[in-house]
C-alpha cells in the first residue's frame, strides 16, 4: 500500500512574518517540491536583480508592480498572474503598496538555507 504524507492546512495569519527590510515582508510555506510566499511590498520597495533555478508564478492580490525580466518591462496589476521562467534575471519595483503571492517550483532551497541576503538590504 502506498504511504502518503499527511495533509497540511496553513493560515497565512499563523505563518511567521519576516520583516526582510523596512519596505518588504514575507510569509513562507515550504512543501516538498514547492515554495509559496506571501509578500507585502511598500510603495517604492525594490527586489534587486536576481535569478533562481525555480520557475516562479506571481499572483498580485493588491497594488501594482513593475517587473523587468530579461530586460523586458511589464507592469503587473491586481488580479493578474505573471510567469517567470527558471534562471531568468529579474527585478521588481512596487509602484503602490502591494501584496503578492509567489509560487516557486522546485522549492526555494536558497531561502531554506537562508541564502537570501539580496532581499534583506
Amino acid at each position: 500500500m502506498i504511504q502518503y504524507a499527511p495533509m497540511r492546512v496553513f493560515d497565512w495569519q499563523q505563518v511567521e512574518r519576516e520583516q526582510l527590510n523596512p519596505m518588504l515582508a514575507r510569509r513562507v510555506i515550504h512543501g516538498e517540491k514547492i515554495t509559496v510566499a506571501r509578500l507585502e511590498l511598500r510603495k517604492d520597495a525594490v527586489v534587486p536583480l536576481h535569478s533562481h533555478v525555480s520557475e516562479q508564478m506571481t499572483m498580485l492580490e493588491r497594488g501594482a508592480l513593475r517587473f523587468v525580466i530579461n530586460g523586458e518591462e511589464r507592469i503587473l496589476h491586481a488580479g493578474e498572474v505573471l510567469d517567470i521562467p527558471p534562471n531568468a534575471p529579474h527585478m521588481v519595483v512596487a509602484l503602490e503598496d502591494s501584496v503578492a503571492v509567489d509560487l516557486f517550483t522546485p522549492a526555494r532551497e536558497d531561502w531554506i538555507r537562508g541564502d537570501d541576503a539580496y532581499l534583506r538590504r
